[in-house]
C-alpha cells in the first residue's frame, strides 16, 4: 500500500466518523425539537388558564372591595346611630362608658379564667 492510499482510507474513516456524528446529532435535534413543541403546547395551555384565573381572582376581588365598602359604611351609620342613642338616654354616664367597657371586659376575662382554673384543679 502506498502513502496516497492509506491517508484515502483515513480520510474515507474520517468522513464516515463525521456523518455519523452529524446524523446523530441531527436525530437528537429532531427529538428535542419535538419534545419543546409538546413543551410549548402545554405552556400555553397553562398560560391560558393562569389567565382565567386571573381575571376570576381581579373579580373576586372587586366583590370584596364592594362588600368591605357596604360594611365600612354599615360599621360607620351604627357606631353614628349607638352614639345618638347613649347621647340622648344617657347624656351623663355616656362619658364614661369609653372607661367602663374595657374595665369590665378584663373584670369577665378574669372571672372566666378562674372558674377554667377552678374547674381544671
Amino acid at each position: 500500500m502506498s502513502l496516497i492510499q492509506i491517508l484515502l482510507i483515513v480520510l474515507i474513516v474520517a468522513a464516515v466518523v463525521a456523518v455519523v456524528f452529524l446524523v446523530r446529532l441531527f436525530i437528537q435535534l429532531r427529538t428535542t425539537a419535538g419534545e419543546a413543541e409538546k413543551t410549548l403546547a402545554e405552556v400555553r395551555v397553562l398560560v391560558q388558564h393562569l389567565s382565567e384565573l386571573d381575571l376570576e381572582v381581579k373579580a373576586r376581588v372587586e366583590e370584596l372591595g364592594d362588600t368591605l365598602r357596604v360594611s365600612r359604611k354599615a360599621a360607620v351609620g351604627l357606631s353614628e346611630a349607638t352614639m345618638q342613642v347613649t347621647s340622648k338616654l344617657l347624656p351623663g354616664p355616656a362619658k364614661f362608658l369609653p372607661l367602663v367597657l374595657p374595665v369590665a371586659g378584663f373584670v369577665l376575662r378574669q372571672m372566666k379564667k378562674r372558674k377554667e382554673r377552678h374547674y381544671v384543679e
